[in-house]
């Protein structure tokens, strides 16, 4: 869940470590908290791999800074990501957000307009919260409970309008 971020934010800008939970935490802290002991082992397993340098510079204090930066090979690995997602990144919503942050990098509209396709797709397979005995999708306006009856007319309210900027992005996207 933390690469794809730390790849995409590293290639808008060098960061230190502490900028970039910032930027993550603003993304998708709100639903997905980011903690140091997630992130600092998801930087050092990209420096690993080659996608991430680390330099320092002087700090604002006495310390110094460790300044990351994405490799050539770390630009490539981002491309790949959003040329081809995972398919939990099509049908999570916060997952899918943090692909739309960068989907701008992918120099090729058709391979953009390849990802929403894959987003629509997916949101207009009938789902729901909830089904009946028969394993029907239960409609916004079925549920007695008004708790429930509210998570659905919400979903499909913001289910109408993704599909409907979906159609949007992928008109303006076509040659």
């Amino acid at each position: 869940m933390l690469e794809l971020p730390i790849l995409g934010f590293l290639y808008e800008q060098p960061l230190h470590g502490y900028e970039l939970k910032e930027r993550i935490k603003a993304l998708s802290g709100h639903v997905r908290p980011v903690s140091d002991g997630a992130l600092y082992p998801a930087i050092t397993r990209l420096r690993t791999a080659g996608s991430l340098d680390e330099h320092t510079e002087p700090g604002a204090g006495a310390a110094q800074r460790r300044v990351l930066t994405l490799t050539d090979s770390g630009r490539t690995a981002l491309l790949d990501r959003l040329r081809a997602p995972k398919q939990n990144e099509i049908s999570d919503q916060t997952r899918f957000n943090t692909l739309l942050a960068f989907l701008r990098h992918l120099p090729d509209p058709a391979e953009q307009a390849a990802v929403l396709r894959r987003r629509l797709d997916f949101l207009q397979t009938p789902a729901s919260f909830f089904y009946d005995e028969e394993g029907r999708p239960v409609r916004a306006e079925e549920p007695e409970d008004l708790f429930r009856r509210g998570m659905l007319r919400v979903a499909r309210a913001t289910g109408t309008a993704e599909r409907a900027w979906l159609r949007e992005a992928l008109a303006e996207l076509a040659p």
